[in-house]
């Protein structure tokens, strides 16, 4: 199953690659020339049919839990000033994806949409401290029943050149559906209440919709024991 951001790129490429490997087959006399111009192109079509996956996982949805958006790697766990939206602490957790990675955004919580805006930018690799602020990027804050307002912000990177996102304000999303995409891109940063429990840590590798990225804490529960 692909995600319906990469099926015209898909389609471009395979009639890219079928006029490869049909010239290949009568234009060069060469044998092992022709097969390797052939298998380039397979390669390469591979890559971005493996790129614009889109596996099926079904959310076990949780008003206490924040599920990881994307598919990557932790790279950042820290208590940061936000000034977009909150002008205030929050804990950030950042998901670093590589090519290789599934890079469906999917939303990491469920409530009501209250911002949603695209931020045109630099092309910063997706490590770069500054990347958070200068990077094109989207920022989508949702208000959810146990955590407040979360904010999550997709980054582009070097390679990346075009965030896909279907957050607008206003909309009732669930934890788990479709939330857009990052073409050949990067980063996820969550900004997450300084109160919550983080539930990974620093380069651990983690699966969209699947693996939990910090947990509600009741402060009432606590204070009675």
């Amino acid at each position: 199953m692909f995600h319906r951001e990469g099926q015209k790129i898909i389609l471009i490429t395979f009639f890219l690659v079928s006029a490869m490997v049909l010239s290949a087959h009568y234009f060069i006399p060469i044998p092992w020339l022709k097969i390797g111009v052939q298998l380039l192109g397979l390669v390469a079509l591979i890559l971005v049919l493996q790129f614009f996956r889109n596996p099926k996982r079904i959310a076990v949805k949780s008003f206490d839990e924040i599920l990881a958006p994307v598919d990557g790697k932790v790279v950042v766990i820290e208590e940061v000033e936000e000034n977009e939206y909150f002008k205030g602490k929050r804990k950030q957790v950042s998901i670093f994806m590589s090519p290789l990675n599934v890079h469906v955004t999917r939303y990491a919580a469920s409530g009501t949409i209250k911002y949603s805006k695209y931020h045109p930018g630099k092309y910063l690799v997706a490590w770069h401290p500054k990347a958070s602020e200068e990077n094109e990027r989207t920022t989508v804050v949702i208000n959810t029943p146990k955590f407040g307002d979360i904010l999550y912000r997709q980054i582009a990177g070097a390679v990346a050149r075009r965030i896909v996102n279907y957050a607008e304000k206003g909309d009732t999303v669930q934890q788990g559906d479709d939330a857009g995409f990052i073409k050949f891109g990067s980063r996820v940063d969550l900004f997450l209440p300084l109160d919550c429990a983080i539930a990974v840590k620093l380069d651990q590798k983690v699966v969209g919709n699947k693996t939990c990225i910090a947990t509600f804490v009741d402060e009432k529960e606590e204070t009675s024991y």
